[in-house]
């Protein structure tokens, strides 16, 4: 192993503070420091390889050299096209290091948008993971290749895997090529990463893009430091906890915790094998601290409620029980009491007899700090959780404070709160409704788009767009988009996440998007959850062959109406949905319905589908519609089909009843 340049260190005796340092020279600190501790593990053929600080920055200097050899020099951008995997963060930091930019770009993107993203911030070099990846760029190739005008000068690719009937083509160079070329140009690293300052933009993050083209939010080191040293202190995070990182890495969630938080705290992330691996391997990894947006949750929720449905009815009535008692016990701590001798002797049966074994099959007995954030998680998800004894919290944040602002301290999680500020945070609330906020972590505006980076940054506070409001105590309140909040033709205001986001509690329910803006009443457009719905009707013997077949059952139509009723009597009148219909195919970002971080884009949906919007509301029972199916090779088949509209009879015009207390389960559960 080389020896690591003494050079580029101080001779620190201390880590120091880690915002007054840039991320490279951060890595160096912890190689000197503690060389040998594993920075990352990466498994690949079911066996996990692992890479020490040290070796992490030689790796790094590596990747610098060979990137300034291909003429890479500050301020030039690199675009990452990758899934989650060693190869990424190397190259994110030795482009650093020389004072570029890292770029994001996200793995599960077409061809059309990786275009846009790579072309839109300049990128002279993209590093691609695999021959599926490298297909994105070629088929762009015309606009992107700095031999044919545009301004990518060299595609790297990561797996070799299919690129054999590349050799000889000057655009493309094997990772593994770099490094070498990198070897024997001499410590560029030394000579580079000491210029850097922790202001520097060092990444560019992409918006998710709801409402128009993503926009890419400049980083510095400092911002990203900033909320991985912030979050440390409050969760007093143990230098060697592992970590896995599973989300997309061109999402700021993930660059805040495999990058920030992990450098800033000493961190062992793990890289799956796969995406598709990632639950498995969770489970091999048993991680301290886990980070996941609510449907990740929710799904892990599903399964063990799916498994349980298929097990015998005296293990249902046993699993019953005892997830009551551990959720009793949950709810008085969540309410800061202590429970009663009773109940906490209750919750230790029910650790060993439940909560415990099914903690330890998913990975989850080691679990100290878990997160969710993006969306709202139902309260119910939450209960359920914490009476397995996850410590789950809510967060909040946006791309431009680098995911993080608000979070729950322990002992003081609610359920209607996105928790208080991180240190060195301020938060305030217009009049218009609006939250603002300041921060070291706020970035210093978009790419090539100083009206929007004046709009959204000013005086140091970033606007989110987000409506909310402040407890007595402090505590962060989202209620939705500010330009999203609806009005019906009454006048009365509603926000359609909030109703949404109550339709997704629903086990059955996997998206929603409400409607009834300058109308008379809420509708709703829903997707049924493929896998619970699945299993319900596969055990009432439904027969069903594919999802718009599933969807279109008379049968399913009825759960949801009971779903959608349920929802009702926890919303205010002018908020309950009068009809509804069921998508027969499900939303997806490859068909611009959601953004890459599974955000509605409404106006693409409702454009979409208006036939199904004007039946909601023009009193039809059913619509002839022609459904349109893309396929991964481009080309298109259309189906014509009858979608029923849905009412949802025995409104009552009395006040919202309250949750129920025992946790929401599939039927028979």
């Amino acid at each position: 192993m080389t020896e690591a340049p003494r050079e580029i260190f101080a001779n620190p005796s201390r880590l120091g503070d880690v915002t007054e340092l840039t991320i490279p020279q951060l890595l160096a600190r912890r190689a000197q420091l503690s060389p040998q501790g594993v920075a990352l593990r990466h498994k690949q053929f079911g066996i996990w390889n692992e890479t020490t600080n040290l070796e992490y920055l030689e790796r790094a200097r590596e990747v610098a050299a060979g990137l300034h050899a291909l003429g890479v020099r500050r301020g030039d951008k690199v675009a990452i096209l990758a899934e989650n995997i060693p190869a990424w963060v190397f190259t994110e930091i030795g482009v650093q290091a020389l004072g570029g930019v890292s770029v994001g770009v996200y793995a599960s993107s077409v061809a059309a948008e990786v275009n846009y993203v790579v072309d839109y911030t300049d990128a002279v070099v993209v590093l691609a993971e695999d021959e599926e990846q490298v297909d994105k760029l070629l088929e762009h190739r015309s606009e992107l290749d700095a031999a044919q005008g545009g301004k990518v000068r060299k595609v790297i690719f990561e797996d070799p895997r299919g690129m054999a009937k590349h050799a000889g083509d000057e655009w493309f160079m094997s990772f593994d090529a770099l490094l070498d070329l990198g070897q024997h140009q001499g410590d560029i690293f030394g000579e580079e990463a000491p210029k850097g300052h922790p202001d520097d933009v060092c990444h560019f993050s992409l918006t998710s893009g709801t409402t128009g083209a993503p926009k890419a939010a400049m980083l510095s080191h400092r911002n990203l430091l900033y909320m991985g040293k912030s979050l440390g202190e409050v969760e007093k995070f143990k230098p060697g906890s592992d970590y896995l990182s599973f989300l997309p890495m061109a999402w700021i969630g993930e660059q805040m915790m495999t990058v920030a938080v992990a450098l800033a705290n000493g961190i062992t992330v793990h890289f799956p094998e796969s995406s598709e691996t990632a639950m498995h391997d969770l489970v091999e990894v048993g991680p301290h601290f886990m980070f996941a947006p609510p449907r990740v949750w929710e799904g892990i929720q599903s399964q063990m409620f799916i498994r349980m449905q298929e097990s015998y009815g005296p293990n249902r009535a046993v699993y019953r029980k005892l997830l009551k008692w551990s959720t009793d016990a949950a709810d008085a701590s969540l309410s800061g009491k202590k429970p009663s001798g009773l109940a906490a002797l209750k919750r230790t049966v029910a650790y060993w007899g439940l909560t415990r074994p099914l903690l330890d099959q998913l990975g989850l007995l080691r679990l100290t700090h878990a997160y969710t954030g993006g969306a709202a998680l139902g309260p119910d998800v939450f209960r359920f959780y914490h009476g397995l004894g996850v410590n789950l919290k809510q967060i909040y944040g946006q791309t431009e404070n680098i995911g993080i602002a608000y979070v729950h301290r322990d002992g003081d999680v609610r359920f209607d709160t996105v928790g208080r500020p991180l240190p060195g945070g301020e938060c305030r609330i217009l009049d218009t409704g609006e939250i603002v906020s300041r921060s070291p972590a706020v970035c210093h505006g978009y790419y090539k788009k100083p009206e929007a980076s004046a709009e959204t940054i000013r005086d140091g506070w970033l606007h989110s767009g987000d409506a909310g409001r402040l407890t007595a105590d402090g505590h962060l309140q989202v209620i939705d988009r500010l330009s999203d909040v609806m009005e019906n033709a009454r006048g009365e205001r509603f926000s359609p996440q909030y109703v949404e986001n109550r339709l997704k509690f629903s086990p059955y329910i996997k998206e929603a998007v409400a409607l009834g803006d300058g109308r008379d009443e809420v509708t709703a457009l829903l997707n049924v959850d493929p896998l619970t719905v699945g299993q319900w009707a596969e055990k009432r013997q439904i027969a069903y062959s594919t999802y718009m077949d599933l969807s279109a059952k008379p049968e399913v139509a009825e759960l949801l109406r009971g779903e959608v009723r349920e929802v009702n009597a926890r919303l205010e009148p002018h908020e309950r949905i009068k009809r509804f219909v069921l998508l027969y195919k499900l939303l997806d970002a490859d068909d611009d319905e959601l953004t890459r971080t599974g955000k509605v884009r409404r106006k693409v949906v409702g454009e979409k589908y208006a036939p199904l919007v004007e039946a909601l509301y023009d009193g039809s029972r059913v619509r002839d519609v022609e459904a349109v199916f893309k396929y991964q090779d481009g080309q298109e088949q259309r189906v014509r089909t009858q979608v029923a509209v849905h009412a949802v009879p025995g409104e009552s015009q009395s006040a919202p009843a309250p949750r129920p207390s025992t946790p929401h389960a599939p039927a028979g559960v």
